[in-house]
Parts: structure tokens; C-alpha cells; sequence
């Protein structure tokens, strides 16, 4: 009977040998498994870092060619696309203008002009031509820029795209336009305009 209970006994102290060797052999496999993990994740976030980095560097030196091979294209899309902006402000800042603020911008130009002109007399034949104002509004104007000075008013085409007036005689010709007005506005502030439009850092970073 002693013997049966030492053979039992035996075969429980090998039964949990075997249970300690087993769990240490699945902690030491987990461990492996840990450990190969966390040293493949770090491999692979490293390649995929790696390729960052050179897919980073080669769109930044396509860019660099890019930009190199085709200055003068940008600068000119550039240009254009800034003409168009201002064009297209400065019609909308024509068509806020009454007909009468036209005619006052272009007869304040006339008046401008005439007073430093010494050579402007009728015996010479003062003809006034007229582009998308129409002579009534024309006789007005000169009325108040030529008092009491005989004018004789033709209407004529022009590729101005805004209304304008020409005086002129054998010695002199004078020319009032909201084209000319705005060009000249244009060049004076075209700094500001474009901030305005475009704001600090202009067109090509937008």
C-alpha cells in the first residue's frame, strides 16, 4: 500500500515538473514572441520612415527641377492671372461709379490738362472726339472745361474698354480716358492693390 501511495506521490511531482517546465518554456516562447515582435515593429517603422524621408527628398528635388526647368512659366501664369485680378476689380469698381462720378473723374481730367496747356484757341479749330459718351453729355462737360469755346464733336470707335475724350488742334491733342486714369492708378498702387487682392504673401503662394 506504501508503495501505491509513493508511486502516486512520484507521479504527481512529475506531473507538476512537467506543468513548471511547460509554463516556463510558454513564458520564455511569449517572451520571444515579445521581444521579435517589438524588433520587427521597430524594423518596420524604420523602413517605413526611410521611405518617407526618400519619397520626401525626391518630390522635393522633382520640385526643385520643376521649378527649375519652368521659371519663366510661373512667373508669366503669375503675371496673368494678377492682370486678370486687377482687371476684373477695376470693372467692378467701374460699374459701382454713377454717370455721373464718369463724367466728373473725366472732366476733372480735361480740366487738369487744359490748365496747363497754353495752346488750346479756337481761331486753330478746337475738335473734341468722343468714345461711349454721348454728345450731349459731351457739349456739358466741354461747357465747363472750354467756356464760351466753339468745339466741333465727332463720335469715333476705339479699342478703350472705358469712356474717354479728346481734344485737340494743329498744335496740340489732349486726351482725358478712364482707361488712362486707371493705368495710372494701377502703377501707383499696384503694390497695395495686389496685397489687397491677393493679401501679404501674393498670388504664387496662394
Amino acid at each position: 500500500m506504501e508503495e501505491l501511495q509513493s508511486i502516486d506521490i512520484l507521479g504527481r511531482e512529475i506531473l507538476e515538473d512537467a506543468r513548471k517546465k511547460a509554463g516556463r518554456i510558454l513564458k520564455t516562447s511569449d517572451d520571444t514572441i515579445t521581444a521579435k515582435s517589438a524588433e520587427w515593429d521597430a524594423k518596420i517603422t524604420a523602413a517605413i520612415t526611410e521611405l518617407e524621408q526618400k519619397n520626401l527628398r525626391n518630390s522635393r528635388y522633382a520640385e526643385a527641377e520643376i521649378m527649375a526647368a519652368l521659371p519663366i512659366d510661373k512667373l508669366r501664369i503669375k503675371s496673368a492671372k494678377t492682370e486678370e485680378l486687377l482687371n476684373a476689380a477695376v470693372a467692378v469698381w467701374f460699374s459701382r461709379l454713377s454717370r455721373q462720378q464718369v463724367l466728373a473723374i473725366l472732366q476733372n481730367e480735361l480740366a487738369q490738362r487744359i490748365a496747363v496747356c497754353e495752346c488750346l484757341d479756337e481761331p486753330d479749330g478746337i475738335y473734341v472726339t468722343i468714345c461711349k459718351i454721348d454728345k450731349s453729355e459731351a457739349e456739358k462737360l466741354l461747357q465747363e472745361v472750354l467756356p464760351g469755346k466753339p468745339c466741333i464733336i465727332e463720335e469715333a470707335h476705339s479699342d478703350a474698354l472705358y469712356p474717354e475724350i479728346i481734344i485737340e488742334n494743329n498744335k496740340v491733342r489732349i486726351t482725358a480716358s478712364i482707361d488712362k486714369v486707371t493705368e495710372f492708378f494701377l502703377s501707383e498702387q499696384r503694390a497695395e492693390l495686389i496685397e489687397s487682392l491677393l493679401g501679404e504673401r501674393g498670388f504664387c503662394d496662394a
